[in-house]
C-alpha cells in the first residue's frame, strides 16, 4: 500500500468512528421510545388522551385489531402518546397494548404509551344485593393481577398503573369503596415494585374526582386518603366544568354587562370561566396536598366537554353542548395544561355509544373529538385542513370534516347559555 493512501485510509476510519454514537448515547438512542412515567408525563408536547374503540352500543362488540390499529394511527398522528384505559377485565385494554406493540414491531418511529387503569368496585356492586361500600367486590383481586401481567408483559408501553376509576367519589352510588381499599392496591403494587415484580420506574396512581382528592366537601379529608396520598406517585384528578353547567352553575352564564358582545364574544367569555372552574377545582387538590406537607406531581386524569345532549346540558338543560364550546374548551385546556406542564388526559378520543345505550342523545355517547365514524370535529378542523390525517381511515372512513366543513351550518346549532346576574367561580 502507497504510504499516501495509507494516510488516507487511517484518516477516514477515524472520521467513520468519531460519527458511530457512543454506548452512552447509544443506550440513550435505543431508550428514545422506551420513556418512564416521569419523563413521559413532564413532557409538554406528548399530548394524553383517554380511549376507548368501541363502535357499537354494546360492550360485547369488541373492535378488532385492525380496528384498534387504524384509531392509533389516527391519535399518534394527532400528537397523542399516551392513552389511558379503564378495566381489564374486558379484552379490549389487552388487545390495545397488542395492536400498540405490533405498530411498533412495523415501524420503530411509532410511540405510544398506555396508562392501564384497573377497574375497582365495592361488595355487590352492580347487582340486585345491598351495596357494601366498607367493603370490596370479590372480582377486584382479579382485575389488579391482571394488570400486573400486562404490565410485566409489556413494559416498554405500560407505564402507569390507575387503581379505580372515580371509585372513591361519593355520588357513584353503585359501586364507590372507602379509600382504605383503594390504599390497600396501591400499597400493593408499590410494594411489588420495591420486590422487583413490578418495574420500579411504573408509577401508580388512582384516577378520581378532584372532591375524592381532598379538594371538595370536609367528608372527604380522612386518615386513609392522607395515606393514599403519600403512597401513590402522583395524583390523578378529574375535573368536568360541563356536568356543572347543570349541577352546580355558579361559573356558568352571560353577565348582563356581556349582552351586547357578539355571539361568539359571549361564548368565548363563558368558556373562559368554564377554563378558570376546572382550574379552582385543579388548585384545591394542590392546595390539600400541600396542607399534608406532601409534594407529589398533580395531573388530570380527565377533563372533556360533550357536543350533543339531549338531557340536562342541552337545549332544555344549560345549554353547554354543542360542537363550537367543546373545541373552545378543547384548546383552552390543552393550552392552559401544556404551558404549565400538567399533563391532561382529555376525555375522549372517539365517541363511544354504548356509554348511554338506551338514549341515543344521551351526553356520555359525545365526548368524542371525533365520531363513532371517524369524522373530525369542530376542535380538530383544522387538523384536517392541515392534512394530519392524509391516508388515515376509521373504518374504511376518511377523516372529514363534521357538518361537511360549514361553519354557518354548525353556529346553528350553537346556543347561548342563559343570563345571570352574578358569577361565583368559588366552587
Amino acid at each position: 500500500m502507497k504510504p499516501l493512501a495509507y494516510i488516507f485510509l487511517i484518516i477516514s476510519l477515524q472520521l467513520l468512528a468519531s460519527c458511530q454514537p457512543s454506548q452512552k448515547e447509544n443506550k440513550a438512542m435505543q431508550n428514545n421510545h422506551n420513556l418512564t412515567a416521569k419523563e413521559i408525563l413532564s413532557k409538554p408536547e406528548y399530548l394524553a388522551i383517554s380511549y376507548g374503540g368501541y363502535r357499537s352500543k354494546t360492550r360485547n362488540n369488541q373492535p378488532t385489531l385492525n380496528q384498534l390499529k387504524d384509531d392509533l394511527k389516527i391519535m399518534h398522528a394527532l400528537g397523542i402518546r399516551i392513552l389511558r384505559t379503564y378495566n381489564v377485565r374486558l379484552p379490549h385494554a389487552a388487545n390495545v397494548l397488542k395492536a400498540i406493540h405490533e405498530l411498533k414491531q412495523n415501524n420503530p418511529d411509532f410511540e405510544m404509551y398506555v396508562m392501564l387503569g384497573a377497574w375497582v368496585d365495592c361488595k355487590n356492586a352492580w347487582t340486585e344485593l345491598p351495596l357494601n361500600h366498607n367493603e370490596e367486590s370479590e372480582y377486584n383481586e382479579a382485575e389488579i393481577n391482571r394488570a400486573v401481567e400486562l404490565a410485566n408483559t409489556y413494559p416498554d408501553i405500560v407505564k402507569i398503573i390507575a387503581v379505580g376509576n372515580e371509585a372513591m367519589v361519593k355520588w357513584a352510588t353503585a359501586y364507590f369503596v372507602q379509600p382504605h381499599i383503594i390504599l390497600k392496591w396501591v400499597k400493593y403494587l408499590q410494594e411489588l415494585k420495591q420486590s422487583g415484580e413490578l418495574n420500579k420506574n411504573l408509577w401508580i396512581t388512582s384516577s378520581d374526582n378532584f372532591a375524592s382528592w381532598g379538594g371538595g366537601e370536609s367528608q372527604y379529608h380522612t386518615p386513609e386518603l392522607n395515606e393514599l396520598i403519600k403512597s401513590v406517585d402522583y395524583l390523578s384528578v378529574h375535573t368536568y366544568p360541563m356536568h356543572d353547567t347543570h349541577y352546580n352553575p355558579v361559573f356558568w352564564g352571560v353577565l348582563p354587562k356581556e349582552q351586547q358582545l357578539s355571539n361568539t364574544e359571549k361564548l368565548d367569555k363563558v368558556m373562559n370561566r368554564s377554563l378558570s372552574y376546572a382550574i379552582s377545582q385543579y388548585d384545591s387538590v394542590v392546595s390539600y396536598m400541600k396542607s399534608l406537607d406532601i409534594k407529589k406531581p398533580v395531573h388530570i386524569g380527565e377533563t372533556g366537554w360533550a357536543s350533543v345532549s339531549s338531557g340536562f346540558y342541552g337545549e332544555h338543560g344549560s345549554k353547554a353542548t354543542d360542537e363550537y364550546k367543546q373545541a373552545l374548551y378543547y384548546h383552552k385546556m390543552r393550552e392552559w395544561a401544556t404551558q404549565n406542564k400538567i399533563k391532561c388526559f382529555y376525555f375522549e378520543a372517539f365517541d363511544e355509544p354504548w356509554k348511554d345505550a338506551h338514549n341515543p342523545k344521551g351526553s356520555e355517547n359525545f365526548f368524542g373529538l371525533f365520531t363513532v365514524d371517524g369524522k373530525a370535529k369542530y376542535a380538530l378542523w383544522d387538523e384536517v385542513d392541515r392534512n394530519t390525517f392524509k391516508g388515515l381511515t376509521r373504518d374504511g372512513n376518511p377523516i372529514e370534516k363534521t357538518y361537511k366543513g360549514e361553519k354557518t351550518d354548525l353556529l346553528l346549532d350553537v346556543l347561548v347559555p342563559p343570563v345571570k346576574n352574578e358569577i361565583n367561580l368559588n366552587h
